[in-house]
């Protein structure tokens, strides 16, 4: 891959999936199901799926063990980006990112303000760039993460998507 040309053939890439919460299991976590099935559709290919706990050093663990692996390209991450005691995700993730992609929690706050109106301004939806590693952080329900796939993320980690994507960033180590 070179540049910053987007590719004419699509790339799947390798993709974890992180549910953050206290009560989320395998049976009832179902935003984490939607990422799976989302990115599954696309023909991306899940390299992992962990559920864990809304607790600051567990998570931001398990997510720098996956920004460390070479054979992961992207980390969606689902939950604690509200404003509760136990929602820890910008505080867990956020010292990992090398660096931020604002536009990502904008586009979001937008996308979401045509669904939910100003609810919207109680998400702390983030993104950003660690080891040519992308890690998106969207609330936890299965709408939000909708949204975010739907409106944003499913381009972005689309070769073919113009003018511009993540893939040759994020692919770059291969």
């Amino acid at each position: 891959m070179s540049g910053n040309k987007p590719q004419k053939e699509f790339v799947p890439l390798q993709i974890a999936v992180v549910t953050v919460s206290d009560t989320r299991t395998e049976e009832n976590d179902t935003s984490g199901k939607y990422l799976v099935d989302a990115l599954s559709a696309e023909g991306h290919c899940l390299n992992q799926k962990h559920i864990c706990k809304d607790d600051v050093e567990t998570l931001r663990a398990l997510v720098k063990v996956l920004i460390e692996e070479d054979a992961v390209h992207a980390v969606l991450l689902t939950g604690g980006t509200g404003f509760t005691k136990r929602d820890n995700t910008v505080v867990s993730i956020t010292p990992l990112l090398e660096s931020t992609i604002d536009g990502f929690g904008e586009i979001f706050r937008y996308l979401s303000w045509k669904e939910i109106g100003s609810s919207t301004i109680q998400s702390r939806a983030f993104a950003g760039l660690s080891n040519n590693t992308v890690v998106f952080c969207m609330p936890g329900s299965p709408g939000a993460c909708k949204t975010a796939w739907e409106g944003i993320i499913r381009e972005q980690l689309d070769s073919r998507h113009r003018p511009c994507n993540f893939v040759d960033r994020i692919s770059s180590r291969d």
